[in-house]
């Protein structure tokens, strides 16, 4: 019967379906970029947001592979007023264009330190992941 299974999965395939190893957030946040071949800052803002990357929304496009510095923007536990910075490295995963000078882009975090990781860390678990 093993055998016979095996066969099967061979000849069929069978869906395999990886989870993420960081659940994502829906959020709009804002962010600065600067490409790494450049100096001038760019803004733009997130789609969703993980422990791992983000999906940003920018004005130009990126290409594939590109290291971007990124700054994160979100309100703080303390108060309304008060507002987290974190700062990293980040490289471009995939690149779609939406509209004529819209672009949404996934990226993967590749130098963040560890007091910016904690503090996105502490700032996501206490939202609700997306249910997929």
């Amino acid at each position: 019967m093993a055998n016979r299974e095996k066969e099967l999965r061979q000849r069929y395939g069978v869906a395999k379906f990886v989870e993420r190893a960081h659940p994502r957030f829906l959020l709009n946040l804002p962010v600065e970029y600067y490409p790494a071949t450049s100096n001038t800052e760019e803004k733009g803002y997130t789609g969703n947001a993980s422990e791992g990357g983000l999906i940003v929304h920018l004005g130009r496009p990126l290409q594939v592979g590109d290291l971007v510095k990124l700054r994160l923007f979100f309100s703080s536990d303390c108060g309304m007023n008060s507002v987290n910075t974190v700062e990293m490295v980040s490289q471009v995963i995939w690149m779609e264009k939406l509209k004529d000078s819209e672009y949404r882009c996934g990226i993967k975090f590749v130098d963040i330190s560890a007091e910016d990781m904690n503090k996105l860390s502490s700032f996501l678990k206490n939202l609700s992941p997306l249910s997929h």
